[in-house]
């Protein structure tokens, strides 16, 4: 990788920002508890906020079209739960709409908010993710050009679109954009197959050694967290 060559970069937000399970562990606890309060039937089913998990992988396997949208996904499970407990369906939007708030009670990773404000001292940044947290109700919005998602834009990563549009809204060529991110797959080979360059933000080594393999082309550069991107990218 020429790092002189960079002239924007595009970053993941789940795992790369903040880490998801804590997010998603919170926001299906405060569904969990909603639903026990608007919709007591339920209590039969959900024996757990666990449930909740199991019930939207369950919707998903029913609606395999809808697998990259989150919301969709979320809000039919609600659904189906709704009705398999005989409760009132139109208590699956204001249901969404708890579970869609505590879903952006984010951590941000200690390294992230300092390597996001000098990331964009220096560089154009554009948010492509897979996930529909807002940058607006997160925090750090700010310091975004633009935010890209398979809700708002209509693709999903690691289709090449979503990375020609990270791209365009950052104002270069895909091959003097950075993306990072911690998916192999996704954010990789995705950004390597659509013409850009990658750095692999690997936080643990255990993350390292189970997807390393899954991994093709490898990245241009790997990196512990953000604070190390921006030591790399300071040379």
């Amino acid at each position: 990788m020429r790092l002189d060559s960079i002239a924007a970069i595009s970053l993941d937000l789940d795992d790369t920002l903040w880490a998801f399970a804590p997010a998603v562990t919170r926001a299906e606890q405060a569904l969990h508890g909603w639903l026990l309060e608007h919709a007591p039937k339920t209590a039969s089913i959900l024996t757990s906020p666990q449930v909740l998990t199991e019930l939207r992988s369950r919707y998903e396997a029913m609606r395999p079209d809808l697998a990259q949208d989150m919301r969709a996904l979320r809000l039919g499970s609600v659904r189906l739960l709704l009705e398999m407990s005989a409760e009132d369906q139109q208590l699956a939007e204001p249901a969404y709409d708890a579970f869609y708030a505590a879903r952006q009670q984010v951590d941000f990773f200690d390294d992230a908010l300092p390597a996001l404000q000098w990331l964009s001292e220096r560089y154009p940044l554009v948010a492509v993710s897979n996930g529909n947290a807002n940058l607006r109700l997160t925090g750090g919005h700010h310091f975004f050009r633009a935010s890209l998602n398979p809700q708002g834009f209509g693709s999903a990563k690691p289709d090449a679109a979503i990375f020609h549009a990270a791209a365009e809204a950052a104002g270069c060529a895909p091959d003097r954009m950075l993306h990072v991110g911690d998916d192999p797959d996704l954010d990789v080979a995705g950004a390597i197959a659509a013409g850009a360059q990658a750095a692999w933000v690997v936080r643990s080594d255990e993350a390292s050694a189970a997807r390393w393999t899954r991994s093709s082309p490898p990245p241009h550069l790997i990196v512990r967290d953000l604070r190390a991107l921006c030591q790399a990218l300071g040379q």
